[in-house]
């Protein structure tokens, strides 16, 4: 059982690192089994966790701030660490790894909190008299537009196909510019592929950057399609690579043998694959 557990931590430490780039979590050198390090991404803080051998069935512990950044303003690393100590407290469910959802959970508290920070600073510094452009917008799937069934079929870029213990995994990207045309996308790709059609699962996300009104506006999305928090992981890995105006679909056939978190792996690196060979990234590893 606890050979079992081991691996899921492994897993985990490659899906990690395979969503938001290469040593995001490793081992600690020259320290005891079980110490690893954890680069809190775009933040410059550096996190000293403690997995024991029984994990996920025991809870990991954060045990403390290993580094910041030269530029880091004082006390945030510790500010960092408390709030990672709440969100892990959160996410924690006996059973299930929990670094994937302690980062998304953890990143979002940090920058609510830092756009917090920017506004009350904003506020201060302007009167409100004062004559601004209405700030960039962030949606999240609220374009109104009706699709057009009869737009141009998507061009699709596919990644190589990957085989693991039976279960195949392939993904594809196409060029969008609104949700509509996302919407059509799918449809087509589901109407007219009978392989993908009868895939397990069609894991998909996308991001549109455009312009409303003379203003920036963003769109994005992810969608598991029956493969928990894969939709969520995708879109990580696009806002990592910084891809815009794309949605990138991983169709992926159950071969009858659990995976377990590596298949996570698989997802991301198809995906990456289909997005740099379409041009979308030029560089193959997310950034930090």
């Amino acid at each position: 059982m606890f050979e079992d557990e081991e691996k899921d931590a492994e897993n985990e430490v490659e899906v990690i690192n395979s969503i938001y780039g290469e040593n995001t979590l490793k081992r600690a050198p020259d320290v005891a089994p079980g110490v690893y390090l954890l680069a809190i991404p775009q933040k410059d803080v550096t996190l000293r966790l403690s997995i024991p051998n029984q994990y996920p069935s025991v809870s990991l512990q954060i045990t403390a701030v290993e580094s910041v950044g030269p530029a880091t303003r004082k006390g945030y690393g510790t500010r960092v660490l408390n709030i990672a100590r709440e969100v892990v407290q959160k996410v924690l469910t006996p059973g299930q790894v929990c670094i994937f959802n302690l980062l998304q959970d953890l990143e979002q508290r940090l920058d609510q909190e830092s756009a917090t920070e920017h506004e009350q600073l904003a506020n201060h510094s302007y009167a409100p008299d004062d004559d601004k452009s209405p700030p960039d917008k962030v949606v999240i799937s609220d374009q109104n537009d009706a699709p057009n069934e009869t737009a141009n079929p998507p061009q699709w870029t596919l990644s190589a196909t990957v085989t693991e213990k039976k279960s195949v995994f392939i993904a594809r990207a196409c060029a969008i510019q609104s949700t509509s045309e996302a919407q059509v996308a799918m449809t087509h790709l589901l109407s007219t592929d009978k392989r993908a059609s009868k895939a397990t699962h069609n894991i998909s996300a996308y991001r549109i950057r455009t312009l409303v009104n003379g203003h920036e506006v963003t769109y994005q999305d992810g969608d598991d399609d029956g493969e928990d928090a894969a939709g969520g992981r995708l879109l990580k890995l696009l806002q990592m690579m910084d891809v815009w105006n794309a949605l990138v679909v991983v169709s992926q056939w159950y071969g009858g043998v659990k995976l377990g978190p590596a298949r996570f792996g698989i997802i991301n690196a198809v995906a990456r694959d289909a997005v740099v060979a379409g041009g979308f990234a030029k560089d193959p590893q997310p950034h930090r």
